[in-house]
């Protein structure tokens, strides 16, 4: 998913909780697929941003010389104003597009 883009909100939203737990039946586990997807996004994320920046780097080691690029500022700026990694797993687990499934759970259904 392209969360650059899409329409998530940037800020908090009150949930049902009981709708969101409809699917695994335990909001618990819920809340853990939700927070192991929310990792990966913050890690890709983190990645990303790492690798932008890491174009503006200097390698110099005198102190007295400090660079404010514009461009490294505003990519910053743009990573700051995307949706929380939280907000956007949330999302992707209510449209269904987030694969899970409890190993445990399978043991017993044979």
């Amino acid at each position: 998913m392209d969360y650059k883009k899409s329409s998530i909100p940037n800020t908090t939203i009150t949930r049902d909780m009981n709708a969101l737990c409809s699917d695994t039946g335990n909001v618990y586990e819920t809340v853990k697929i939700i927070s192991k997807r929310s990792n990966q996004i913050s890690v890709e994320t983190k990645a990303e941003l790492e690798k932008k920046l890491q174009e503006f780097a200097s390698y110099t080691d005198n102190l007295e010389e400090v660079f404010e690029n514009r461009e490294q500022i505003e990519i910053s700026r743009f990573y700051e104003k995307l949706p929380k990694a939280t907000l956007v797993a949330t999302q992707e687990y209510l449209d269904k597009k987030i694969y899970h499934k409890n190993p445990s759970r399978e043991k017993l259904k044979k």
